[in-house]
C-alpha cells in the first residue's frame, strides 16, 4: 500500500475544495507554439520565453494533473508563473528531488522571481 505524504494530502485536499471551473489540460504535443507563447504572459511571466523550458514546467503541471485527476490543479499548479505552492507541491508528488535545483533555475529563468 502506498502511503501519501502530508504535501500530497494537503495538495489534493485544497484542490478538492478549491471553487471554480478550470479547463481540462490541453495535449503537450498538440500545443502550437503561438499558444504556448500567449500562455506565457497569461501566467504572468516576466522572464525571457524559452520553448523548452516552458514545456518542461508546463509537463511538471499535466504530470500532476495526470496523478491526481483535479481538472482545477493543473490551473493552480500552472499559476503566477509556476510560482506557487502547488507548483512545489505537484514538484514533491511527482518525486522530482534531484531536478529541483535545475526547475528552480528554470522557474527564474521564464519568470524572474
Amino acid at each position: 500500500m502506498m502511503h501519501l505524504s502530508s504535501v500530497q494530502v494537503v495538495c489534493a485536499a485544497l484542490v478538492t475544495l478549491a471553487v471554480g471551473a478550470a479547463a481540462a489540460p490541453p495535449a503537450a504535443a498538440a500545443t502550437p507554439h503561438h499558444v504556448a507563447r500567449r500562455s506565457f504572459f497569461t501566467l504572468q511571466c516576466k522572464g525571457v520565453y524559452d520553448a523548452a523550458i516552458f514545456a518542461r514546467l508546463d509537463r511538471i503541471c499535466d504530470d500532476c494533473y495526470n496523478l491526481f485527476r483535479e481538472p482545477q490543479l493543473y490551473t493552480l499548479c500552472r499559476e503566477k508563473c509556476f510560482q506557487t505552492p502547488f507548483f512545489k507541491g505537484c514538484m514533491e508528488s511527482l518525486y522530482l528531488y534531484d531536478e529541483e535545483e535545475q526547475i528552480d533555475q528554470m522557474i527564474d529563468f521564464v519568470g524572474k522571481r
